[in-house]
């Protein structure tokens, strides 16, 4: 990763004892290493506005003496990525894939489960959970006897994200009744709670749901392959090297017939083309061999 072109000039408005362009471009180069976010020039304001707060509460004073902080603190270093990490999702985003998720996957997957075998989906970037509940409350279906019986059987959803409080968040299951008005009725029929201003995602609903902190670019401590992996309005982030390689890795950890959901300005380049076809708008299948 270069250092952006214009990483010496002044940020206007900040001392330069507190944070300069350099302490940006040292952000920068520390979350792409960590990470792989890319945070362009342009987000030197915003590096600023997330991170303040921890300078202060870790009484660091300046920017240069948090990023020594960073360096040598795992957990620290932990913090200020997830206070990085942009969050911003919302339930049934780009409704065209659990419209396929429901009419295309669904059967196959309710098939595999009465026959006893297992059936594993993930959300990769799972951020604060509204794309895993989505995703949860389309594979059980509107007829709640149905969806119980899935969930008695081998059925699991990984859920994962680099950063704790969206996972705390998405854990909580709990969301104002508002934001949920994109899901399908009959689906919030069968599988959320309503008190108020409130609704909340229906116990047995959570119960194949296990999250876990992950970050993308590191290990995979998961052993199996899965059925379904959404992976979406994340690699917007990443440069180009780095979302083929996940992408990558995608391939390898899908099952033969697997689909990977991507986000709508996202493309599936490099190596994984070859294992990947493109089955529908951002919908890749995996090559049966």
């Amino acid at each position: 990763m270069t250092t952006p072109a214009l990483a010496m000039e002044p940020i206007p408005g900040i001392s330069p004892d507190i944070y300069s362009a350099r302490d940006f471009a040292a952000v920068s180069k520390i979350v792409y290493d960590t990470v792989g976010i890319v945070l362009p020039q342009g987000k030197a304001m915003l590096v600023y506005s997330r991170l303040a707060p921890l300078v202060r509460s870790t009484g660091s004073v300046s920017f240069g003496r948090y990023i020594e902080l960073m360096r040598i603190d795992e957990a620290e270093l932990a913090r200020a990525v997830a206070a990085l990490t942009t969050n911003h999702t919302f339930f049934y985003r780009e409704a065209h894939h659990f419209e396929h998720l429901e009419s295309e996957v669904r059967p196959h997957l309710l098939r595999k489960l009465q026959a006893r075998e297992p059936a594993r989906l993930w959300s990769a970037g799972c951020s604060s959970g509204e794309e895993t509940w989505s995703i949860v409350m389309t594979l059980l279906g509107p007829d709640r006897g149905q969806g119980l019986d899935m969930v008695r059987r081998d059925l699991a959803v990984l859920a994962s994200d680099i950063a704790p409080h969206a996972l705390d968040k998405a854990k909580a299951a709990t969301y104002a009744t508002k934001d949920l008005q994109p899901v399908p009725a009959d689906l919030r029929t069968a599988w959320t709670t309503t008190r108020g201003e409130e609704t909340m995602v229906a116990d047995p609903a959570r119960s194949i749901v296990r999250f876990r902190q992950l970050n993308l670019l590191g290990e995979w401590p998961m052993k199996g392959r899965f059925d379904v992996i959404f992976c979406r309005n994340v690699m917007i982030y990443f440069d180009g090297p780095t979302n083929e390689r996940l992408v990558a890795r995608y391939a390898q950890a899908l099952l033969p017939g697997g689909y990977l959901y991507i986000g709508h300005s996202e493309r599936v380049t490099g190596p994984a083309a070859t294992m990947l076809r493109l089955v529908g708008p951002t919908i890749y299948k995996r090559n049966e061999a």
